[in-house]
């Protein structure tokens, strides 16, 4: 999946109109949310920003398990990283993916019976 990946600035979709350009490259930031290990990773930095063997022992998985999911999310341009000394500390690259996920959260919960945990409801006023 990674090899094909669009999200990167310096590569266009050749060929496509701008719209089906922007659709070819949603379908591959929804392909990023595949990935149980990844949508775990998502949520564990909506906190702030964690290094790699802090994300491994939230997420479950190991250190090196972990930090290729995150080249991954670093190449679609979903994570950053700041080093501090030896250590590097990974964060959400914009509040559009907090949002994202967030969201697919939210749907999730709407697909079980009862009500969601995680959603706040809003009036139409509110809106």
């Amino acid at each position: 999946m990674c090899e094909n990946l669009r999200m990167d600035a310096d590569t266009q979709v050749r060929g496509l109109g701008e719209e089906d350009q922007l659709v070819e490259l949603a379908v591959e930031v929804f392909a990023m949310f595949a990935d149980a290990t990844r949508l775990r990773i998502i949520l564990a930095l909506r906190g702030g920003e964690l290094p790699v063997n802090d994300l491994a022992r939230v997420v479950g998985k190991s250190p090196s398990s972990v930090s290729q999911h995150l080249a991954k999310l670093r190449l679609a341009r979903m994570v950053s990283t700041r080093q501090d000394g030896t250590r590097v500390f990974y964060r959400l690259a914009s509040d559009h993916i907090r949002q994202l996920v967030t969201d697919a959260i939210y749907q999730a919960e709407h697909t079980l019976e009862g009500a969601p945990r995680l959603h706040h409801h809003h009036s139409a006023e509110g809106l």
